[in-house]
């Protein structure tokens, strides 16, 4: 009887699981990771799936909403001024999320009928998202991990956090909860990038 000896590789006898040891093979997810925001997709409120790379070429206010905050009456300048620029290139994106106080517990019917009833909501308003739970969407996963504009790298800090994005997917500003929709810092920066080629 002949005996035949066999030489592992030592990443194979050192791996304590059962079965050959695999290259680190990069998730689908992390190996497309965005390198810009039209580079996304999310589900509209209804469910259905929009690609951001429509909005090139447009200027975008990102705001993560919510119906039962301090904040929520935001909703009605967030209309006043998408009515006031959307002709000229500029869309709101909202994002509702229950991670802040838990404000926003509500389904997306109840979200959409809520926007639509009460403040005549008509930008686009998409399905609830994880900002700071987990898993975490994929638009707020890039613009608080991979974004690569540092300054503007943040997580949300409440309900109503505007990130502004220009024409070309790149994050170039954040303004905090308090700062009203129809404020001129935010007016003039929505100006400024939709003025920039």
């Amino acid at each position: 009887m002949h005996i035949r000896y066999f030489s592992l590789p030592l990443a194979f006898i050192l791996t304590p699981a059962v079965g050959f040891a695999l290259p680190n093979i990069p998730s689908p997810k992390s190996a497309t990771a965005a390198a810009n925001f039209h580079s996304l997709s999310a589900d509209d409120i209804n469910g259905k799936m929009v690609i951001f790379s429509e909005f090139k070429n447009k200027v975008l206010l990102v705001v993560n909403t919510a119906s039962q905050c301090g904040y929520t009456p935001q909703y009605r300048g967030l209309e006043a001024i998408y009515q006031k620029y959307k002709a000229k290139g500029f869309v709101i994106l909202g994002f509702p999320s229950n991670d802040f106080g838990g404000q926003e517990p509500g389904s997306n019917t109840e979200v959409k009928k809520f926007c639509e009833f009460k403040f005549k909501v008509s930008f686009p308003m998409f399905s609830k998202v994880n900002i700071t739970s987990l898993p975490r969407s994929s638009v707020y996963e890039f613009l608080t991990v991979k974004n690569p504009n540092i300054e503007t790298r943040k997580t949300p800090e409440w309900n109503f956090w505007k990130f502004l994005i220009d024409k070309h997917g790149n994050v170039k500003r954040t303004f905090a909860s308090g700062i009203e929709p129809e404020s001129k810092e935010l007016s003039s920066a929505i100006e400024d990038l939709l003025a920039a080629k």
